[in-house]
């Protein structure tokens, strides 16, 4: 399986925000981006936030598109080969195509885990699921990609659910509110997926038509 390994804080500094990559910590005084919050590289300081490039002057509407896409990329921990097959995808589908690759990304089997409440971070959830851990329709799966659909249910594992970590996890999922497209049984650690999310129910800030822009003059 495929992975970026660099230094995620440096990520959330490229983009010059945080992507909440590291779950938990990223709400503490520990998080990288609250002591360096510009671009890093020898010329970080001088490029601003979002390391839009030397200078004061306005980025251009390629530079826009790329920031665009690679934020998408990193908040969903996907590299770019595979994000752009996704993309191929959702142009085949009806609808939005910008609509349909943000719902390919959200269906994501990490994504749903973690939506779930069953991990801090995209990156645990990962790291989860290719241990085995969850199941899909009673299925044990290793894969983090799988694609969801509507009526598939994720559960915990019977021989993971006696692991330390899933033993404590009903008090951290109770703190964490599921989306209204993911059905969730805490007592028995178990979701489903009920529909496809509405554009409103996921994250406002990526900005799927600069995606569709930067792949469409390609």
């Amino acid at each position: 399986m495929a992975k970026n390994l660099s230094p995620v804080c440096k990520l959330c500094r490229r983009e010059g925000e945080k992507l909440f990559l590291k779950g938990e910590r990223c709400f503490t005084p520990k998080c990288s981006f609250e002591k360096r919050d510009f671009a890093p590289g020898q010329h970080g300081r001088t490029a601003g936030k979002g390391g839009k490039g030397m200078g004061t002057g306005r980025a251009s509407d390629f530079a826009r598109q790329l920031r665009a896409k690679q934020k998408a990329r990193r908040i969903y921990g996907v590299l770019e080969r595979q994000f752009r097959r996704y993309y191929d995808t959702a142009i085949t589908r009806r609808g939005l195509t910008g609509l349909n690759l943000l719902q390919i990304l959200e269906s994501r089997l990490d994504n749903v885990v973690f939506r779930l409440g069953f991990a801090s971070s995209r990156s645990q959830a990962r790291l989860l699921v290719s241990h085995g851990h969850f199941t899909v329709n009673g299925r044990r799966t290793d894969v983090p990609s799988m694609l969801l659909g509507e009526g598939d249910v994720v559960a915990i594992r019977e021989g993971s659910s006696k692991l330390s970590y899933f033993k404590d996890l009903g008090a951290y999922t109770e703190k964490r509110n599921a989306p209204s497209w993911l059905g969730r049984d805490i007592k028995s650690m178990a979701g489903s997926v009920a529909r496809m999310p509405e554009r409103a129910e996921i994250d406002g800030s990526l900005d799927e038509q600069l995606i569709v822009e930067y792949y469409s003059r390609r």
